[in-house]
């Protein structure tokens, strides 16, 4: 099942891409009789600055940093990378108790400049590893590497960071067949029992550790590795769900708040539904900015591309490989090119393609963004998204909730309403863990300033998101900072004004004036 709320930024063949979770579908194993027995979360986020008392055997322990190895399909980084593992407690109220690992990932200062200490990153997702990123994304970071180690790492239950996984390759493309805007109470059925299914799966096999993969433990984690990495404030930029994260540690811990910058920004008010209506919307505002760009009527365009839906609904298409274009894949597809205006042409030929009886173009963008290799093999990073969200959000919104919420949706947006307002029930649908809030606490009184910088064409975390975030860091700590742009995320993302300005506030610690724009 694909959601498009909180999306890690990736490279793949030229396009930006966010994580778009891989496909709601079927466990490993039969259902939930065989799973162990269901986790429980944190009963509620430490206070700020409060967390238990960690051990000195963690906070002073030395990291045995060595060469990096290849990760999933991506090869090792060069030899100017060090990686190691950060010990941390599974459940901080026991801080003396099982600890698990932490991967970590870095680049040393190159030592152009005075050095300032450890630039954290975190790209998004939940989910989304940061070891495999950072050496991707690095050559854009050679200003801020002149005076700081560039340092990212696999949040807990990511990769490398005891990964979670709740499904096998096989079960996941099986689920490619699977409904997701189900129409016949028979099709309803099957995506509320995959749902099930999937995390069941999650449980099985992943045990207690499901019940402790949260933004605040994550959070908590950081401040570990800025102690053992010998700094006394935190250092961070993080994009997309990277800027919840950095906003939850502000919170916890508003002392020890460095350079914060945080681009692509999620909406801490929202909900989980407020996070879909929120994604419709921006998803559709940069559709509509793309129909415009080529020439076509953003209306008349969006019921054309709405046409071609109904009909894979009813028909999939042919495409390479024996496999089938449907109305799902179609839309994560078209989605995918959504993420950075130098993708748009992209779009433009799947449209074109698809128009003509072959699925092909716009089934390749949906395995990219589902990160499926040639050889059917999916990465876990849908998994982690999932059981990471499904751990925050409190909110269960019912499957009647859902179908009465549908015309909303399809008013806000045409193209992706109908397919958001079902993943708000199917999502975290039966899920073996309770979720912990609403919304997310991000009020930071008393920390340095944080820079939050906004996209007004960002798709995925809408622009008005920053300006929210802003305000619920507090007066004196937000400070906004716009971008007139098109596509996920601000920085390096062509904008001179954006770059010099992040840079001079993690390089200088001056942040500009709150409200400054930078035309496109």
């Amino acid at each position: 099942m694909p959601r498009l709320v909180r999306s890690a930024a990736l490279a793949a063949a030229g396009i930006l891409v966010a994580g778009l979770a891989a496909g709601c579908g079927g466990s490993d194993g039969d259902g939930r009789d065989d799973a162990k027995p269901a986790p429980t979360g944190p009963e509620q986020s430490p206070k700020p600055d409060a967390s238990s008392a960690l051990p000195a055997s963690l906070i002073s322990q030395k990291l045995d940093w060595g060469g990096c190895k290849a990760t999933g399909s991506d090869p090792a980084p060069g030899s100017e990378w060090q990686c190691s593992t950060l010990k941390v407690p599974l459940d901080y109220k026991k801080p003396d108790g099982e600890t698990i690992d932490v991967a970590l990932i870095r680049a040393r200062s190159t030592g152009k400049g005075e050095r300032i200490g450890s630039l954290l990153f975190n790209f998004g997702g939940p989910g989304g590893s940061g070891v495999s990123m950072l050496p991707s994304f690095a050559d854009g970071y050679e200003k801020l590497r002149e005076r700081y180690d560039l340092v990212s790492f696999d949040p807990r239950g990511v990769d490398g960071s005891e990964g979670v996984r709740c499904r096998s390759d096989k079960k996941t493309q099986a689920a490619e067949s699977v409904d997701l805007t189900p129409d016949t109470p028979a099709e309803e059925a099957a995506y509320f029992k995959d749902a099930a299914d999937f995390g069941a799966g999650c449980a099985r096999d992943s045990g207690k550790l499901l019940g402790h993969v949260s933004t605040a433990e994550a959070a908590q984690d950081m401040d570990v590795m800025r102690q053992v990495l010998g700094d006394e404030k935190l250092h961070y930029m993080g994009i997309s769900y990277g800027t919840e994260l950095g906003g939850v540690y502000a919170h916890l811990f508003p002392k020890k708040v460095g350079r914060l910058t945080l681009d692509a920004v999620v909406d801490p008010t929202a909900d989980s539904v407020g996070h879909s209506k929120n994604q419709a919307r921006g998803f559709q505002r940069a559709l509509e900015n793309y129909l415009r760009s080529s020439g076509q009527d953003p209306e008349a365009g969006s019921q054309k591309i709405v046409r071609l839906l109904k009909r894979l609904d009813a028909k999939p298409l042919p495409a390479s490989g024996g496999r089938k274009l449907t109305q799902s894949l179609a839309t994560t597809g078209i989605t995918v090119t959504l993420y950075s205006k130098t993708s748009w042409p992209a779009l433009t030929r799947g449209l074109e393609q698809a128009e003509k009886g072959d699925g092909s173009a716009l089934l390749q963008l949906a395995d990219l963004y589902n990160e499926r290799s040639a050889s059917g093999r999916y990465s876990t990073q849908s998994h982690s998204q999932r059981s990471i969200s499904c751990l925050d959000d409190k909110g269960r919104t019912t499957p009647r909730e859902a179908k009465a919420s549908l015309g909303e949706f399809r008013e806000i947006s045409p193209v992706f309403g109908e397919f958001m307002g079902w993943d708000t029930a199917g999502w975290c649908y039966d899920w073996p863990v309770a979720g912990l809030h609403d919304s997310t606490d991000v009020s930071a009184q008393g920390a340095d300033p944080v820079l939050v910088v906004g996209n007004t064409g960002d798709p995925a975390t809408p622009y008005e998101g920053a300006r929210k975030m802003a305000d619920e860091l507090g007066k004196g700590v937000g400070v906004e900072l716009t971008w007139k742009g098109e596509g996920h995320g601000a920085y390096g993302s062509g904008s001179d004004c954006v770059d010099d300005t992040v840079d001079d506030y993690l390089l200088n610690g001056t942040p500009p004036k709150d409200g400054k724009v930078c035309e496109t």
